[in-house]
C-alpha cells in the first residue's frame, strides 16, 4: 500500500507530493472539507484499507485548511494538473464546485462525491453515508427521546452551504409532526470550526434560557456544543445530541452533557467511497440509475435516479456501548 499523502492546500498547489506514483498506480484523491477533522482522518484510514485490498492504488488524502468552496477549488485544480485518476470529494458547497469538477471529468478524471454531495452535473455518482430521511429522523428522535413532555431544541450546523447538513435538517423538518411538543427555536452555523461552534452554542443558551437540547449534525459542532454546555454549568438541563465520533464524544457521554448521539463508521465510509471511485475509474461499473456496484466488504450499493446510493443506517451510541467504540474511531 502506498503511503497516504497528507497535503495542505499550499502543498497541493505547488505540486509538492511526497513521492511520485509508479506508472501502474491508480491515484485516487480523497478530498475532504478541511484537514484536521477527526471524522475525515478516520475516513482516510478506510480509504487506505480499500487501497490495500485492491492493490496498485495510491490514496492522496487532501483538502483545504478551512471549510470553504474556494479552498476546495484550489485543491481540485491542482489535482487536475497532477492528472489523478479519480477524485472522491466531500463538498463544502453543492454548486460552487461544479465547474471545476466538470473540468476534471472533461480531462478523463472520474469524479464522485461522498458524505456531502455536489450537484448532479459535477460528479458521476454520490455516496451518502446513510439515507437522508433516516438521518433527518434520527437527529430529532435523539433529542425527543429524552424530552417525553416536549421542549425547545436548537440546531448547530456546519456551514450554510454544507449539502449534507442542509438536507438532513430539511428531512428533520418533514417529520417534526411525529414528535409533538418538540419546538425548533433556531438554527445557527459554526462553520465546522471548534471555536465558532462553541460560541454559537453558548449564544443559543443565552438567547433561549429554557433551551432543552442542542442538535449538532456535525462531528465538530457536537463536541464544541457539549463543552459549551459543561462550561455553562447546564449539564442535565441542556442535552447535546446529533452526529459525532465515539472517540471524541466519550467524555460528553460520561459527564452527562450528551445522553446519546449517532454516526455511521467513517472508516467504512472512506473505504466505500474508494471502492466506488475505483469501480468507476476502471470501468468495472457504470454510473447509471439502477446500477448495482460492489464495494468490497460493505457489500453492494444500488444507484438511484440521481446516481446516488446510501451506505448504511446510522448507529446510536450512549453510555451502554460507548466504551466498546471510543478507542476505534
Amino acid at each position: 500500500m502506498k503511503l497516504t499523502k497528507l497535503l495542505t492546500t499550499a502543498a497541493v498547489a505547488t505540486g509538492l507530493f511526497a513521492g511520485a506514483a509508479q506508472a501502474d498506480d491508480m491515484r485516487i484523491a480523497l478530498v475532504v472539507k478541511a484537514l484536521g477533522i477527526g471524522f475525515f482522518e478516520a475516513a482516510a484510514k478506510g480509504a487506505e484499507e480499500a487501497a490495500g485490498e485492491l492493490g496498485g492504488v495510491e490514496i492522496i488524502y487532501t483538502g483545504p485548511t478551512d471549510t470553504t468552496a474556494e479552498g476546495q477549488i484550489e485543491v481540485i485544480n491542482s489535482l487536475i494538473a497532477q492528472n489523478v485518476d479519480a477524485i472522491a470529494i466531500s463538498a463544502n458547497d453543492t454548486d460552487a464546485l461544479v465547474p471545476t469538477l466538470k473540468k476534471a471529468m472533461d480531462r478523463g478524471i472520474t469524479v464522485i462525491s461522498w458524505d456531502s454531495g455536489v450537484a448532479d452535473d459535477g460528479r458521476q455518482a454520490h455516496l451518502n453515508p446513510s439515507s437522508n430521511a433516516l438521518i433527518g429522523n434520527m437527529i430529532i428522535k435523539l433529542a425527543a427521546d429524552h424530552l417525553p413532555e416536549g421542549g425547545d431544541v436548537a440546531v448547530l450546523s456546519a456551514t450554510t452551504t454544507s449539502t449534507n447538513q442542509n438536507i438532513w435538517i430539511e428531512e428533520m423538518t418533514k417529520v417534526m409532526g411525529n414528535y409533538p411538543g418538540i419546538n425548533v427555536v433556531g438554527t445557527v452555523y459554526g462553520d465546522d470550526l471548534a471555536d465558532k461552534s462553541y460560541r454559537e452554542a453558548t449564544g443559543l443558551m443565552q438567547s433561549y434560557p429554557d433551551l432543552d437540547a442542542i442538535i449538532a449534525p456535525t462531528s465538530v459542532g457536537i463536541v464544541a456544543a457539549a463543552q459549551a454546555v459543561a462550561d455553562a454549568g447546564k449539564i442535565g438541563q441542556v442535552n447535546v445530541t446529533g452526529l459525532g465520533l465515539p472517540s471524541e464524544m466519550a467524555g460528553a457521554i460520561e459527564s452527562g452533557a450528551s445522553q446519546s448521539f449517532a454516526i455511521w463508521n467513517p472508516i467504512d465510509l472512506g473505504y466505500s467511497a474508494t471502492m466506488l471511485a475505483y469501480q468507476l475509474a476502471t470501468e468495472a461499473a457504470k454510473a447509471e440509475p439502477g446500477a448495482e456496484i460492489a464495494i468490497g466488504r460493505m457489500g453492494t450499493i444500488t444507484l438511484d435516479e440521481t446516481n446516488s446510493a446510501a451506505m448504511a443506517d446510522p448507529f446510536v451510541y450512549d453510555s451502554s456501548n460507548i466504551d466498546a467504540f471510543k478507542d476505534i474511531f
